[in-house]
């Protein structure tokens, strides 16, 4: 397969990049980015043996990729039952989540850093037969390697924004030399599709289908905790600050302590995107006056508890069947905004800033069917917090987003078609006598 002056150049220093990714790799160990005790796997070193039989690769980022292909990985299993799976990710953070909620006949294992010799060593161990990758996780000689093996490539649930779009403009011949690997893509808007079209992608080799986490399960919950919790703040009437960012914390803080000021009681819980921010985000709470507990040190709220900092990993469930109302963070500060179907799939009606690019297309469905709110400012949350509390108005607003959220089960169905076509047929079964 042909590739691009620009492509040829990156894989010639992807060959001679061992030390260079070594040496990488040592940095982000140190600032506590990679897993210690599964370090060898960012090097193709394999932490488990392959599986016999026919094995598909889903490769996603981070968190919210990899949380949004479980629901097809698992419909995969059930549907193929010689089928094994791996899925491969790059963060901490993603490893932990996908860990608590891997399906049947699935390994997880860390990604390979771009670098040829770790590559081949990573698909000379798990073969695969087909490779998924996810969104817009396109590493070159991680591509190109695959490709040259003759492993069908598929890219679902693919999303590109403007900048991505931008830097890649810059090596068109790249570009068009990585996407014409792709056997197909499922794109998730239009906007995506013109992008990729543009960078070279054949249109014969294109569909828009929507978000695949449209057709993901709803977020897990442990019901003996979701019961204690509920027990525990006694109708409390309570609401969410869920995927918060540095910044964003104070902010809703500050609405909190104005709008306890007409909701007796009100109890808020802050649950950041990153858990380990959880002792700073704490510090600053207390120094600020709260009264606060904290999950991860194995505390429950109490009547005094004004705000509960949830900093641990694999309970969302939890807090959005708890909280009524949610305000969802990355969008009161430039992050672009988090996946709305998580709460909306829950019952939880959705508050939300205005920084919310990354899923614009699905936000404006969920403000067309009425189930969402956005504030540009602390007045505005204050505003939003009072109005929404109100029951029938965060049941009504629940009701229309669950529906925009459950109506894209196609999605998957979609993408679990793609997958069938690429694979080989299951083996006859031999009925017993």
């Amino acid at each position: 397969m042909g590739h691009s002056i620009g492509l040829a150049s990156y894989l010639l220093f992807s060959e001679h990049a061992t030390r260079f990714g070594e040496r990488k790799l040592d940095e982000r160990l140190e600032a506590g980015k990679e897993d210690p005790n599964r370090f060898s796997e960012r090097k193709g070193i394999a932490g488990e043996p392959r599986p016999e039989g026919p094995l598909v690769w889903f490769h996603a980022a981070s968190v919210g990729e990899s949380l949004s292909i479980l629901e097809l990985v698992q419909r995969l299993a059930d549907l193929r039952p010689h089928i094994n799976c791996l899925i491969t990710t790059g963060t901490v953070t993603s490893a932990k989540l996908v860990a608590q909620r891997l399906p049947d006949r699935t390994v997880h294992q860390f990604a390979p850093v771009d670098v040829r010799p770790f590559i081949r060593a990573f698909l000379d161990h798990w073969k695969p037969d087909l490779a998924v990758w996810t969104e817009s996780e396109l590493w070159p000689a991680l591509m190109h390697e695959t490709a040259d093996r003759q492993i069908p490539m598929l890219l679902i649930n693919a999303r590109i924004s403007m900048e991505t779009h931008r830097r890649w403009r810059w090596f068109p011949g790249i570009a068009q030399s990585l996407l014409c690997r792709f056997s197909f893509v499922l794109v998730q808007d239009d906007r995506t599709r013109n992008f990729l079209t543009r960078l070279g992608l054949p249109k014969d080799r294109c569909e828009v289908t929507g978000t695949l986490k449209e057709g993901s399960a709803a977020l897990p919950c442990n019901e003996a905790e979701r019961a204690a919790f509920a027990a525990q703040i006694a109708g409390r009437p309570v609401w969410l600050a869920a995927s918060t960012h540095e910044g964003e914390e104070e902010m809703v803080a500050r609405a909190h302590r104005r709008a306890a000021r007409s909701a007796q009681r009100l109890l808020l819980i802050i649950a950041p995107r990153h858990p380990e921010r959880g002792p700073a985000i704490k510090r600053m709470l207390i120094e600020d006056g709260w009264d606060v507990a904290v999950r991860s040190e194995g505390q429950m709220p109490d009547e005094n508890t004004e705000i509960y900092l949830a900093d641990t990993l694999g309970e969302m469930g939890l807090w959005y069947r708890i909280a009524p109302v949610s305000f969802l963070g990355g969008s009161l500060v430039e992050i672009g905004g988090h996946n709305p179907f998580e709460p909306a799939a829950l019952g939880s009606a959705i508050i939300h800033g205005p920084h919310v690019q990354k899923v614009a297309d699905v936000y404006g469905r969920l403000a067309e069917a009425g189930a969402t709110v956005e504030v540009r400012s602390i007045d505005g949350l204050v505003r939003a917090v009072g109005r929404v509390l109100v029951p029938d108005k965060a049941a009504a607003m629940a009701h229309a987003a669950w529906e925009v959220s459950s109506s894209g089960a196609e999605v998957t169905d979609r993408a679990l078609q793609l997958l069938q076509d690429f694979l080989p047929p299951e083996p006859a079964r031999i009925e017993a006598e």
